[in-house]
């Protein structure tokens, strides 16, 4: 198999169904053989009932995996690569915020042994963006990266982590997800960290990307959940480090 598509979704009612249609025509059309895997992270609105009914593309298999507590979206992508079989392996937002076809620039990176792990970024010089954030979401992303780069010890190469479209080698993103324990937003940091720590190969590459107002993620109501988050990791990281270092 050549590409598993993991998609975490938590009250995705209204998008699950049409994330299914596109992710498997993506792959019809591109001739690959493939998985789709929606995880239904405990939601309340139908989105687990709403994917496993949704219609299918010819070819392409999908499977819907649910729990009934909410546990977050770290926790949501670790249980949908834990079941990928594809000799490549990633992951993508609810909402069609970036077209699937893009994931193909992706693929080329890491068929040609270019990286291990191919990031999308909305911040590469030839990306197209629709529809921007509003400022003060480009204000707290410019903030954000500020913080990673500088305090959690992220490369100031990699201009975008956070965005929900990535590829890996499979057994790269396998081992990687296996490992995390990050089940929040900001499980993204903590898998760079130990892609890092290992020394897998990371690069980018562009996207056209539009923003969907209807994001899961507050920068201010999610705020003392993402700086919980981001004091455990970065504890761990260096933990983990200076056990590495030991060795």
């Amino acid at each position: 198999m050549d590409l598993s598509i993991v998609i975490p979704a938590y009250n995705e009612v209204d998008k699950v169904a049409g994330d299914i249609a596109l992710a498997g025509a993506f792959l019809v059309n591109d001739g690959l053989s493939g998985e789709v895997i929606v995880v239904d992270d405990g939601s309340d609105d139908g989105t687990g009932a709403e994917a496993e009914k949704a219609e299918r593309v010819e070819g392409v298999d999908v499977k819907v995996v649910r729990y009934e507590k909410n546990r977050g979206k770290g926790y949501a992508v670790k249980q949908g690569m834990a079941v990928t079989s594809g000799e490549f392996v990633m992951f993508a937002d609810c909402g069609g915020c970036v077209p699937y076809e893009d994931a193909m620039r992706g693929l080329r990176i890491l068929r040609s042994d270019e990286a291990d792990i191919a990031h999308a970024s909305r911040r590469t010089k030839c990306s197209e963006i629709y529809q921007k954030q509003s400022p003060f979401r480009q204000m707290c992303s410019w903030a954000f990266r500020h913080l990673m780069v500088h305090w959690m010890g992220i490369g100031h190469e990699y201009t975008d982590t956070q965005c929900g479209f990535k590829l890996y080698k499979g057994d790269v993103g396998r081992e990687l997800y296996a490992e995390c324990v990050t089940e929040g937003f900001l499980f993204d940091v903590e898998v760079i960290l130990r892609a890092q720590r290992a020394g897998y190969r990371i690069k980018e590459f562009p996207i056209e990307w539009t923003c969907d107002l209807d994001s899961r993620l507050h920068p201010v109501r999610n705020s003392v959940e993402l700086f919980r988050e981001m004091m455990i990791i970065r504890r761990r990281h260096i933990a983990e480090g200076k056990a590495k270092k030991g060795d």
